[in-house]
């Protein structure tokens, strides 16, 4: 699903709790990763992720629903796209338009990996 598909169904969406369940179910949709992608620990999130790349592609393991969710729609913001591109990209502000209900933990590991996004 394209991140403006993700984008529109959010913003249908007015009570928090329903965001957050789209939220989970976009990340109950995450493509497998492929054994030869490279993958990459996110620190500072309090649940484990790693973020896979081949090439331009992205993939991600996450062990929490929510935090799947959350990387499922970074991910499809920066899909295909080189890293010069998403460096030149607002992440931050972007996600933060979607008005989603996350608590201070899942903040700073958004914004970590955000970081890691934008300083490959």
């Amino acid at each position: 699903m394209s991140y403006e598909q993700m984008k529109k169904i959010l913003e249908s969406l007015e009570n928090p709790v329903d965001k957050l369940e789209m939220v989970m179910d976009f990340g109950a949709h995450l493509e497998t990763v492929p054994n030869n992608a490279e993958c990459t620990e996110i620190t500072g999130c309090a649940s484990h992720v790693e973020i896979c790349r081949l090439g331009n592609h992205f993939w991600a393991h996450a062990d929490s629903g929510i935090v799947r969710g959350i990387v499922a729609i970074l991910l499809a913001m920066v899909q295909d796209k080189t890293p010069d591109e998403i460096k030149k990209m607002d992440l931050a502000q972007e996600f933060a338009s979607l008005n989603l209900s996350l608590g201070a933990g899942r903040l700073s590991g958004l914004n970590s990996m955000i970081s890691f996004l934008q300083n490959l």
